[in-house]
């Protein structure tokens, strides 16, 4: 193969994958002026996905937390072009943003069109409804900081609404439809919150008067883990007073709640659907590449769009094969894995050399249960079986995916100081974003 003038890249969606994409490219080639690194996303800045639940429940303050992009791109030497990508013209090599308005509906950046050589597209994944009825128009996605600072809002305006109401309630019912890593962690983290809101004065608050409901329409919640660390999680989220529904299917919503296959209905005032994701609608079949039933981009084993190999797609929104079988599952770990080979692939790409497949490798996974207990297995395919881990050394190991995430895009230097910053905050900020 022969080096190919490739100079502009264009990464559509600032995730877990996209965004250390972006900062990657942007010290390899955009420091050197080599090529024209851009990185577009419909948000200003970036929380990452697997905190979201903190985010809605108020223990993470994404206000301290968030990245912005505008300021990132500057020191690593990428673009940054706020917008939402609407179509792909694969011969003439554009993609199309749609025009943003304001509030107000006020025009504010017309519908304009960016220029790529290699496109990469990281636009991750949205909650799939599977059609249910209701679910739409009243159960929140926790799919992006948007939605999570919404849910936030509501739970606050619930449990205010409760506290001035002087015992006119028994209980505040909030249900969860999904038992995977985000449906479990948020049970966990709303007692949590509760326990924070009743020190801060909202009277009446408490575990006790707090009425959690996880449904899962599986066999069991956390399907992804092994049964073991499943059932510990069930076990802990039973202690701690969340209800666990398993092999219950939730049929339709309505303003007072969830009804189910089985014919019992679910009293919640809030409802937060978080059970199967696909990638966006918009995804199905744009600019003709292939795509599965849930939308997502299908590639080959080097992250190349089956139709196109100027176009690469990582993340939730990738449909990956691999070489046992099976797909790339869609979690954090896999975007970070995917976005190192993308990179090493571009650069090949670039220079002429042969790409190299990805194979996913499974490090574990670990789910947080708050401040209560954090449970996983670790290595998954690098031993015989997988280690199961819980408790104190689980959690130092669930922070430091995160570390890993940060040193990604700061370096080991910045995040230490933002370590140090976030231990300050714990002491004098409050336990929990009050606003």
């Amino acid at each position: 193969m022969t080096s190919v003038s490739l100079k502009r890249i264009v990464v559509v969606g600032g995730g877990a994958g996209g965004l250390e994409l972006a900062t990657r490219l942007g010290h390899k080639l955009g420091r050197r002026q080599k090529a024209e690194i851009t990185l577009v996303d419909r948000n200003h800045s970036h929380v990452w996905k697997p905190l979201l639940h903190e985010v809605a429940t108020g223990s993470l303050d994404d206000d301290m937390d968030a990245l912005s992009y505008l300021a990132h791109a500057r020191n690593h030497h990428f673009n940054f072009q706020l917008g939402s990508l609407t179509h792909i013209d694969r011969e003439l090599k554009n993609i199309r943003l749609a025009e943003i308005r304001d509030d107000q509906g006020e025009l504010l950046v017309a519908e304009r069109e960016l220029a790529y050589d290699i496109l990469v597209v990281a636009l991750g994944s949205t909650s799939n409804d599977f059609g249910t009825p209701g679910v739409k128009d009243h159960c929140i996605f926790l799919d992006s900081p948007k939605q999570a600072r919404r849910f936030h809002n509501e739970m606050l305006n619930l449990f205010l609404r409760f506290s001035a109401s002087h015992g006119e309630k028994d209980k505040v019912n909030i249900a969860i439809v999904g038992g995977g890593a985000t449906g479990v962690e948020l049970s966990a983290e709303l007692h949590n919150a509760v326990k924070q809101l009743h020190s801060y004065g909202f009277d009446g608050v408490s575990n006790d008067t707090l009425n959690v409901t996880l449904v899962e329409a599986g066999e069991r919640i956390l399907p992804a883990l092994p049964p073991r660390i499943s059932a510990a999680a069930h076990q802990e989220l039973t202690n701690i007073g969340v209800r666990v529904l398993t092999k219950t299917m939730v049929t339709s919503a309505s303003a007072e709640g969830l009804n189910t296959k089985d014919g019992e209905f679910i009293n919640a005032d809030l409802m937060v659907w978080a059970a199967g994701i696909k990638a966006a609608d918009e995804m199905k079949e744009i600019a003709g590449l292939e795509t599965n039933r849930v939308n997502q981009l299908v590639v080959e084993p080097t992250l190349q769009t089956t139709r196109d190999p100027f176009i690469f797609a990582i993340g939730d929104c990738a449909s990956c094969p691999q070489p046992a079988g099976g797909l790339v599952p869609p979690r954090a770990q896999a975007a970070h894995q995917m976005a190192s080979r993308c990179y090493s692939n571009i650069l090949a790409l670039m220079n002429g050399q042969p790409l190299k497949a990805y194979v996913y490798k499974d490090h574990g996974s670990l789910v947080s249960l708050s401040k209560f207990s954090t449970v996983g297995s670790l290595m998954g395919n690098l031993m015989r079986g997988s280690v199961m881990v819980e408790g104190h050394i689980a959690r130092i190991v669930y922070i430091s995916l995160y570390r890993m995430h940060q040193i990604a895009l700061h370096g080991y230097i910045k995040t230490g100081l933002m370590m140090l910053v976030g231990s300050i905050n714990r002491v004098i900020r409050p336990r929990l974003k009050l606003h």
